[in-house]
């Protein structure tokens, strides 16, 4: 029996300049996005801290005086009760008005600058080749969108601006103490910085690899979560329900010793911030003794410095939690920052200039990013303005793939694109859990309701979002969708997709199989509206079924991602090649 491998000691990871590049790129986000309201947060959460310190030392400097004030009467009578009790009721109100505007500021700046990245992040996956290897492991897409942008918030919520309120409690207290003795001020100080800053950032050394494991785990463990939910039929009848289940239990168990490894750094750190907050505790009471004992300090004065040390290192404990994500932090900005960067701008569609060509491929190869073989190969192709054309072929013959590349999701290889902006109806309708209005300004954010209504009068699905309308909605836009269009026909779910190509307003529509799966009646129904909705336009088809190819003036053939043949409409060809596909 094999012995099992010895486990591998902790090593702090290797420094990464890049990751650090990274790092200071996406701070930058942060800084140019929301400057001043990340400013305006940070001076609150210190001012938060310095009010809340000067609170509980002039607390404890009134409930002391106003304790040796009040054992004669004489000095009972002489003591100004009002002064320092309306401070600290000022102290009070401020320091709690400060820590709701600094949560107000802080989240709300930080939540503005995480759409932006979310969004800019998006933007970056919507590249062609991002999108398309994203395609392959959607899971990590949608962790990427969720989890790691949401864990960037804390390089400024946990890490940013508790250390800048700490820095703050740490000078203030420095100052205070030493105003009753330079010394005592001075050793303070820098014993809140050298334990209130050591231990978390220990700990965050400590803590790179578990919250890094723990990270991958966790989205190792959702994304086998999702495969069996949705391939459980198929992981049943192949007798791989036991194999996936165990899958799981070992991403959990991996999960579980990283959250151990850093629940006891948490420990640890903790710990430390006991043992450092009793001993400045203990030497702030010598000191204080020694200071009374000599006369140098009042009791009063002695209490409060006592208090003000004892308050001074509890805002350097909130960096125990950012210490704690800070892998997990890093391991989003590395995943993130190539994407976050600016985007170079896409290469401008050449237009016709005689405004007579749709689209124009002059010796046009693709091949997809580490394929051995072109997927289109010496494509020669002129559609002009208006025409419609059917690109016909078996299954893998290329014919989406040359759609994709006229609608600019694919590059080519060699050869050269010139084509007026064009619109790409899918195979798969795309329909989110939103109201229709939400749904259709996908395809035109500035859209407004008279130009919403009038696109889905054009397909004539103005009456079913009415009668779909509760009477209490402002408009029948309002009316929710379900997701994937629940709710709709297969052939309404297709028409609205029809309304969002008509609001793209593009002179060339790409239809990829637009009534596959559909059957003939709604089929003809679709096509009959798209036919009414692209006249004027061109239109290009990629079908192997015959309604869909009826549309076209123009046939072309592609086998193994070449034209082989092209017949017009009119030509004896053109009736043998019709005739030759798929019927209803």
């Amino acid at each position: 029996m094999t012995a099992p491998a010895p486990a591998t000691p902790h090593r702090a990871p290797p420094r990464d300049p890049a990751l650090w590049r990274a790092l200071a790129a996406v701070l930058k986000l942060f800084w140019t996005g929301q400057r001043n309201r990340l400013l305006l947060g940070a001076a609150l959460a210190a001012f938060t801290v310095l009010a809340g310190i000067a609170l509980l030392g002039l607390s404890g400097w009134f409930i002391t005086a106003t304790a040796i004030a009040g054992a004669s009467a004489a000095t009972a009578l002489a003591f100004d009760v009002f002064a320092p009790s309306a401070g600290i009721r000022l102290l009070a109100l401020t320091r709690t008005a400060s820590r709701y505007g600094e949560r107000l500021v802080t989240h709300d700046a930080t939540f503005a600058v995480l759409a932006a990245l979310r969004e800019r992040a998006f933007r970056g996956w919507a590249q062609p080749g991002a999108a398309r290897r994203l395609l392959l492991r959607p899971a990590r897409l949608l962790f990427r969108l969720t989890s790691d942008i949401d864990a960037l918030d804390s390089l400024y919520l946990r890490i940013l601006v508790p250390a800048a309120a700490a820095l703050g409690a740490a000078l203030a207290a420095g100052v205070a103490l030493g105003l009753i003795n330079g010394w005592f001020g001075l050793l303070a100080a820098f014993w809140l910085l050298l334990a209130g800053l050591g231990a978390p950032a220990l700990a965050a050394r400590r803590a790179l690899a578990p919250s890094r494991r723990r990270s991958s785990g966790l989205e190792t463990l959702r994304q086998r979560i999702i495969e069996l939910s949705a391939g459980q039929t198929e992981l049943v009848m192949a007798g791989r329900m036991a194999a996936a289940q165990a899958r799981i239990a070992d991403a959990d168990a991996r999960l579980a010793r990283a959250d151990d490894a850093l629940n006891r750094i948490e420990a640890g750190v903790t710990a430390a911030f006991g043992v450092a907050t009793a001993a400045l505790l203990a030497a702030a009471l010598l000191t204080v003794a020694v200071l009374a004992e000599s006369g140098g300090v009042g009791a009063p004065v002695a209490a409060m410095a006592v208090l003000v040390a004892l308050a001074a290192l509890e805002p350097f404990a909130a960096l125990r939690r950012g210490a704690m994500e800070l892998g997990r932090a890093l391991l989003a900005v590395g995943r993130l920052a190539p994407r976050l960067a600016d985007q170079p701008a896409a290469p401008a569609r050449l237009r016709p200039g005689d405004g007579k060509t749709a689209a124009t491929l002059r010796g046009v190869c693709v091949r997809h990013p580490g394929a051995a073989r072109h997927v289109l190969v010496d494509i020669d192709l002129n559609v002009g303005a208006g025409e419609r054309v059917a690109v016909i072929g078996a299954s893998g013959a290329g014919k989406s793939t040359l759609l994709a590349l006229l609608a600019g999701e694919l590059e080519a290889t060699s050869g050269e694109v010139r084509n007026c902006p064009a619109s790409l109806l899918t195979q798969r309708t795309e329909l989110f859990q939103d109201t229709w209005r939400g749904n259709l300004q996908l395809a035109a954010p500035g859209a407004d309701d008279a130009a919403l209504m009038a696109a889905l009068a054009a397909v004539s699905l103005d009456d079913v979002v009415r009668d779909r309308a509760a009477g209490a909605l402002k408009s029948p836009l309002d009316a929710p969708l379900g997701e994937g269009g629940a709710g709709l026909s297969g052939g309404q779910g297709r028409r609205l997709a029809l309304a969002r190509l008509l609001l793209r307003d593009a002179p060339l529509w790409l239809l990829d199989e637009p009534t596959e799966a559909l059957d003939a009646a709604t089929a003809r129904e679709v096509l009959g509206c798209a036919a009414r909705l692209a006249e004027g336009r061109a239109l290009i088809i990629a079908t192997h079924l015959r309604r869909e190819a009826g549309l076209a003036d123009r046939l072309l053939v592609m086998d193994h991602g070449r034209l082989t043949a092209e017949a017009r409409r009119g030509e004896p060809a053109f009736d043998v090649l019709l005739a030759g596909l798929r019927p209803d």
